[in-house]
């Protein structure tokens, strides 16, 4: 799910209260598509036997860009433009959005 402004139409990621362009309360919850492109990627490296990570910037398919993780791929393998799509998994035992490789055709 995401939010939407009723009146400009425009999506919203991360959650508010207001659009944060007209300040309008509007805001309503829309499902999401779920897809999105990488827009930049950074290695985090770790110390064997601790496999390395990417932190990500998405652009969502409605126009917000979010920070997260690309996951089931070697971190070296991920590039600005790879289509993903969202799934929810569990990193450090919490809840977390991440990013799988979605193959389009």
């Amino acid at each position: 799910m995401i939010q939407r402004s009723r009146s400009t139409g425009r999506y919203h990621f991360y959650p508010r209260e207001f659009d944060p362009e007209t300040a309008a309360a509007d805001l309503e919850w829309t499902p999401a598509s779920g897809r999105g492109t990488v827009y930049s990627v950074t290695i985090v490296r770790k110390k064997p036997p601790e496999e390395s990570h990417c932190i990500v910037l998405v652009d969502l398919a409605e126009g917000p860009r979010m920070m997260s993780r690309v996951v089931r791929m070697a971190a070296e393998e991920v590039r600005i433009g790879l289509p993903v799509r969202a799934r929810i998994e569990r990193l450090d035992d919490q809840p977390a959005i991440v990013f799988e490789a979605e193959h389009r055709a």
